[in-house]
């Protein structure tokens, strides 16, 4: 038999190897993405609800007397960065690092800040603009170092372990930094997981707390609970009374509610990076058959041109006799 066809030979059982890893890899993401997917939709009336009771606070005049909801014009950011540690995940890391650093590049939407009614116009140039980044898994880590940005902190193990114990250190870094005035914005970058096939990467504000976003998060959970089929959270606007006094209960209510928001983005994005690893190893198995029916294709007719050869040789040295 020809080399040719023992070399085709060979691709075809190393392509069929790597058709079986990433089988298993796409059956193991499947897994993965349902778990993260039951952990989303149990947290999303939850947070839908808390964030309703955010966003009445903020429509008083109570939230005056909380330093996490101070407006301030703003020149320092701290921006919140999650991404998967390992790749293998389609353009799950690709959209979120071009959004983000569309956005650090020309900060016009960064530097507005918000809370309840406010908003305050920065009057920083852009260029002037500080933004330090935390990072939430090492692809992000890595891009950002390549654009020459500060890392203040990285927490890689939380893409792998969501729990909302996890997520206190680095929402006291973040609350620390704000009430301390070392930043005058935090603002999180996280994925949105629609469905298997869509996902999409979000720019949040978490401090100041701003009710616009607030509002235009509730309306996208109401939409997504809209179009899964799910029964829609009821909201209802209600008068508080505090016990024992205002500033205590916020004391405790408004963090515990900002770590809600950078959990349930942790949880969005885990969800979203499992739905994208599927899909890209879905694909890779789909081209892996796809190359092995046409190397099977030129190997079956190298195969028979050397047979064809063979039986001409045979047939004129009979001739020739």
């Amino acid at each position: 038999m020809a080399i040719g066809a023992k070399e085709i030979r060979r691709r075809i059982k190393s392509i069929q190897n790597t058709k079986k890893i990433t089988r298993a890899m796409e059956m193991v993401a499947a897994s993965k993405m349902r778990k993260a997917l039951n952990q989303v939709l149990a947290t999303r009336a939850y947070a839908q609800a808390a964030w309703e009771i955010l966003t009445n606070l903020l429509e008083s005049s109570l939230s005056a007397v909380h330093p996490l909801l101070e407006v301030r014009p703003v020149k320092k950011i701290c921006l919140i960065f999650i991404t998967s540690n390992r790749g293998l995940c389609g353009g799950f890391n690709s959209q979120i690092t071009r959004k983000v650093f569309t956005e650090v590049r020309n900060p016009n939407l960064l530097k507005i800040n918000r809370s309840g009614a406010k908003r305050i116009d920065s009057t920083v140039a852009n260029e002037e603009i500080e933004i330090d980044f935390i990072t939430i898994g090492k692809k992000g880590a890595l891009a950002v170092q390549r654009f020459g940005k500060k890392i203040i902190a990285t927490f890689d193990d939380l893409s792998y372990s969501a729990d909302v114990y996890s997520i206190r250190p680095l929402a006291k870094l973040v609350m620390d930094d704000y009430s301390n005035k070392i930043y005058d914005k935090v603002v999180i970058a996280y994925t949105d997981y629609i469905s298997p096939l869509v996902q999409r990467p979000k720019l949040r504000q978490l401090l100041p707390l701003s009710r616009f976003d607030l509002e235009k998060q509730i309306a996208e959970l109401r939409q997504m609970a809209k179009e899964a089929g799910e029964k829609e959270f009821e909201s209802a606007r209600s008068e508080y009374l505090f016990e024992p006094d205002t500033a205590q209960v916020l004391g405790e209510l408004i963090p515990h509610l900002i770590e809600m928001q950078i959990y349930r983005g942790l949880l969005e994005s885990n969800a979203s990076k499992e739905a994208a690893r599927m899909l890209a190893m879905r694909n890779a198995t789909e081209a892996a058959s796809d190359i092995i029916t046409d190397l099977t294709l030129a190997y079956n007719k190298t195969r028979q041109a050397s047979i064809t050869r063979e039986i001409i040789e045979v047939s004129a040295g009979a001739i020739n006799k």
